[in-house]
């Protein structure tokens, strides 16, 4: 999903986002721009620091609303939303997000002062706090400064670690301030706890699985994993412990546990490994029915097939099928779905494999459709469960993701 289609998750929720007086500052004005693309609506409140970097004009630029930098008035001149502007900037609040927070706001924020309408509406608010530090290599890790990451940490603040590398000083450590995927990331981690899947551990697998035939080549298929990342995703956001088994060379979702696999066997022992103790498994992954009996140990030249090249395949292991017999023994996980990419007769060919794998719901859809599928943002899904088919219209992935982690959620009630 691109910012502009909107995060359901972020849609019209009204996010407070601190601003210190670091370098970073830059970063925190894409952050801004970020949030308001997917939808949230973003009151920036900026320390007098932060304005030495950046003028107030540009996150209201970015944001389309006021800019709040004292506790008397607005940048423009105007009156706060109430005589008590820490109280009514904190008030309908969904997440009070301070990013770039410098060691002194850690400082303040940690004891309690109230000098300035960031620390004062950080008091007020009765929304979670998420704190994203940034800092110079040696300052993150001063005691005084882990201390107070930890005080606020133990009184439930989120807390966005910061990045590794270099810092304007030259100086090499952790202390640089996260990318704004990531930022996005951990903010969708914070608003998702309390979600209907919250306390729930989902497996999600993606991408195609690659065969080898010798050192440098392989057997695959179209699967970009789009679809399993988005799944994955949806997941976080609705407050699960997602693992994600992938072959894909995709940026995972922040919050993630990722586990890389390349062929069919790897899928098979990652997926039955870590489902033993999960709720839920989502195969999305796109698993070759078929290796190579034996893949060569070194090159195969040209030369060696010039009367052509026969290639002896074998069956891979059945993945979900394992699962599916394993759960009847065990009874874990309780929800199974599946995938079926099919050129025809879609609903016949989706009602067989869900009673043949014993599943509990086969999101299937028709490859043949150009604007839907393999290595395409959108997709056109039928979800197919023992008692209904439901055809869904052509959306994007992410919001086809949204549906099946929403029905997953209800097969897990």
């Amino acid at each position: 999903m691109t910012m502009t289609d909107g995060v359901t998750l972020l849609r019209g929720k009204r996010i407070i986002l601190g601003v210190t007086g670091s370098i970073a500052v830059y970063k925190a004005v894409d952050l801004a721009s970020k949030l308001t693309q997917t939808g949230a609506l973003v009151d920036v409140i900026m320390t007098d620091a932060a304005q030495k970097f950046v003028t107030p004009l540009t996150f209201g630029a970015v944001t389309g609303r006021a800019v709040y930098t004292s506790m008397w008035q607005t940048d423009s001149g105007s009156g706060l939303p109430t005589h008590i502007a820490h109280v009514g900037l904190g008030e309908g609040a969904a997440l009070y997000v301070i990013a770039p927070a410098t060691a002194d706001a850690l400082a303040r924020l940690a004891h309690g002062f109230a000098g300035d309408l960031l620390a004062v509406t950080a008091l007020a608010a009765r929304c979670p706090l998420v704190i994203a530090p940034a800092m110079d290599a040696g300052m993150y890790a001063h005691p005084a400064v882990q201390a107070n990451v930890r005080t606020l940490v133990e009184r439930g603040a989120y807390l966005i670690e910061p990045d590794e590398g270099r810092f304007a000083s030259g100086l090499h450590g952790k202390g640089r301030f996260p990318e704004t995927p990531a930022l996005i990331g951990a903010i969708r981690a914070a608003l998702g706890r309390g979600g209907n899947l919250e306390g729930r551990r989902v497996v999600v697998t993606a991408g195609g699985t690659r065969e080898a035939l010798d050192p440098v080549r392989y057997i695959t298929n179209r699967s970009s994993g789009k679809q399993g990342y988005a799944l994955a995703q949806a997941a976080l956001d609705a407050g699960a412990q997602v693992t994600l088994i992938t072959s894909a060379d995709l940026h995972p979702p922040y919050g993630a546990d990722v586990i890389r696999v390349g062929s069919a066997q790897e899928l098979h022992d990652a997926t039955m490994r870590e489902t033993i103790r999960a709720d839920a498994l989502i195969m999305a992954a796109a698993v070759a029915d078929f290796r190579p009996a034996a893949a060569a140990e070194h090159k195969i030249k040209k030369g060696e097939g010039d009367a052509g090249l026969t290639i002896q395949l074998e069956r891979n292991p059945d993945i979900l099928a394992a699962v599916a017999a394993r759960r009847e023994r065990s009874g874990s996980p309780r929800v199974l779905v599946g995938f079926a990419a099919e050129s025809r007769d879609v609903v016949a060919y989706g009602q067989e494999k869900l009673a043949r794998k014993r599943l509990d719901l086969l999101v299937a859809n028709d490859i043949s459709a150009v604007d839907a599928g393999f290595e395409t943002d959108t997709n056109r899904v039928i979800l197919i469960s023992r008692d209904a088919v439901e055809p869904l219209d052509l959306m994007s992935k992410a919001h086809v993701s949204e549906t099946v982690i929403e029905r997953v959620a209800q097969l897990l009630t």
